[in-house]
């Protein structure tokens, strides 16, 4: 009976919204008409001509005080949905209206599933939306040391953000601490370290470990039973600390040479504890933790030895240490090692080489880069770009490795929209943060800043990306209720970037977000009335005389009706309606 009750209450609702939402012309003209019925009654004609006569009394100064007062009133609305757009990239009357007005007028309410599928639907895509606006690590990030603060001290910029920082730190403690720290003393300085937000502190913490390494080497034959005691106990020795090196090399090493030398230490002290680790990692779980952060430690060291090698010009040095890596350590895919190998490949033009990393990675169940998308186009641009004309191209077609191309670039722009910019240097490139956000500007910055040099080596392929890549937003549905080839474009990307990015750097914005109707008819509004009460002001009786010929102008159309109606209908029609 319930159910009966609320199917009959769901379909009068749904009369009353087709009601509104189709015949709402046919209300209006029947309330025009009862109205006009009921004039006589109501004194309509009595009280327009009281109302007019009021105006007529009023003084310019009125006229002038009431301009005056809406061009106030609209400029400050004005200003608050400006900043209110700024702030959270929408309209707050667009916003008040659609959240209370299109539930009346049959809009569906996206909030509220109606079944148990779309329910599921939305926790997809919600899950979705949540990958995408994961922010990663940059598995090309530069040296603090070597590259940052040279940056800073040579343009007086701070390259990089508190919350691009404050991540790096959260990545270190994750990667190189563990529970079992603390019963090493080095190795609890520099847990500790790891956590300094003053670059010095940290510094000076890792001097401290290192010093601490020197004094047990130094004086070992008298610890040796302080250490097997121990061993005993916890099962813990004293070790060479690995990620003090690690830390001086990133931020304390002003040079790429310097970096590499102190990478080398680490990979020595590094190699040592991952043996040791090895072998005890399945006597307990403090032993596995202390497994884990040894093998996140050599990785790490090895990876950016690699990068060094490729940064001093031994490219197929680091290309062998990159393949060696992704060998012994192929589970390990956070660090994105292939994305290294891509870019050290295209330096050594190994197209085939490359061909073969991208048929590995560029998978539909693995995650997508800027990198593996933007080098599948590059490599199919290549075969036809040095011989591409826009012009030969629109008078015969395209033939299929030219369509091949062409999709290739579609695809790449969809899922980052921004990098084409920067490839086509329409933006200055700045230094690429430690942290990206893939499909964003970041993302798009540090593909940028590493691949141009390749893209400028293929003749013809900026050409044929400067010909092809804007053509890829007319393929996109809009406004982007779905993608095309990936997922929707994510809504977050602007505000992530900006705390990614400096604050001098202006963040591309796609999609392009137009200013709402309401501010533009706010801003038109304001400096109407405005004007209007600058007129009125300087001009009182040439304004009086406008406005009067425009409101008999307004009315005359109203007039004719009203004649013409008179004339067709009866003039006891009222006296009629009321008998019956």
């Amino acid at each position: 009976m319930a159910e009966a009750g609320g199917s009959l209450l769901e379909q009068l609702k749904s009369c009353i919204v087709w009601s509104w939402t189709y015949l709402w012309t046919l209300w209006f003209f029947l309330m025009l008409f009862l109205v006009y019925i009921l004039r006589v009654p109501l004194k309509i004609n009595d009280n327009l001509s009281t109302v007019s006569m009021f105006l007529n009394t009023l003084t310019p100064k009125f006229y002038v005080a009431l301009t005056g007062t809406s061009s106030l009133i609209s400029g400050l609305i004005l200003i608050f949905e400006w900043w209110y757009f700024r702030k959270y990239g929408t309209s707050f009357i667009e916003q008040v209206s659609v959240s209370h007005l299109r539930p009346l007028l049959g809009g569906v309410d996206s909030t509220a599933p109606s079944n148990s599928t779309s329910n599921n639907g939305d926790t997809d895509s919600n899950r979705q939306s949540v990958s995408e606006c994961k922010v990663w690590r940059n598995p090309l990030n530069l040296f603090r040391g070597a590259e940052y603060n040279r940056y800073t001290w040579v343009t007086g910029r701070e390259p990089l953000t508190y919350y691009d920082m404050n991540l790096s730190a959260q990545d270190h403690q994750t990667f190189f601490t563990c529970e079992t720290d603390h019963l090493r003393p080095a190795d609890a300085i520099m847990q500790k370290a790891w956590r300094e937000r003053n670059p010095q502190a940290r510094i000076s913490a890792a001097h401290e470990a290192l010093e601490l390494n020197e004094i047990f080497y130094h004086w070992r034959p008298l610890l040796q039973p302080l250490q097997a005691k121990r061993r005993t106990q916890n099962g813990i020795n004293f070790t060479m600390c690995a990620t003090a090196y690690i830390l001086l090399a990133e931020e304390e090493a002003t040079t790429i040479v310097e970096a590499e030398r102190l990478f080398k230490q680490a990979l020595k002290a590094g190699e040592v504890c991952y043996r040791r680790s090895q072998q005890l990692q399945h006597h307990g779980a403090q032993y596995e933790a202390q497994h884990r952060r040894d093998t996140n430690v050599l990785v790490y060291i090895k990876r950016r030895l690699a990068m060094c090698s490729r940064k001093l010009g031994r490219t197929r040095e680091a290309v062998k240490m990159m393949r060696d890596l992704m060998k012994e350590f192929p589970l390990l895919s956070m660090f994105n090692i292939h994305e290294n190998l891509l870019e050290a490949l295209l330096e050594l033009q190994a197209y085939a080489d490359v061909q073969a990393v991208l048929a590995k990675y560029d998978d539909i169940s693995l995650p997508k880069s800027a990198t593996i998308c933007y080098t599948a186009a590059l490599l199919k641009a290549r075969a036809v770009s040095d011989k591409f004309s826009p012009e030969a191209a629109s008078r015969r077609g395209l033939s299929t490795a030219e369509m091949n191309a062409v999709e290739a670039i579609h695809r790449a722009v969809e899922f980052n929209p921004h990098v084409p910019k920067y490839l086509l240097e329409m933006k200055s490139l700045i230094l690429p943060p430690e942290h990206i956000l893939k499909r964003g500007d970041s993302e798009a910055i540090a593909y940028a800043f590493f691949h141009l040099q390749h893209w400028k080596r293929v003749e013809g392929a900026l050409n044929l990306l400067h010909c092809t890549w804007e053509g890829t937003f007319r393929m996109i549905p809009y406004p982007l209720e779905k993608g095309h080839l990936f997922y929707p474009y994510p809504i977050c990307t602007e505000t992530a970037d900006r705390e990614l990015l400096p604050s001098f750097h202006e963040v591309s914005v796609y999609p392009k977000k137009e200013l709402p109707f309401f501010i533009l008819f706010t801003a038109g509004l304001c400096s109407f009335t405005a004007m209007l009460a600058l007129l009125t002001h300087q001009f009182p009786e040439l304004m009086g005389v406008f406005a009067k010929a425009f409101l008999s102008t307004l009315f005359a159309p109203l007039n004719f009706v009203m004649e013409k109606v008179e004339s067709i209908l009866p003039s006891s029609l009222w006296h009629q309606l009321t008998r019956i």
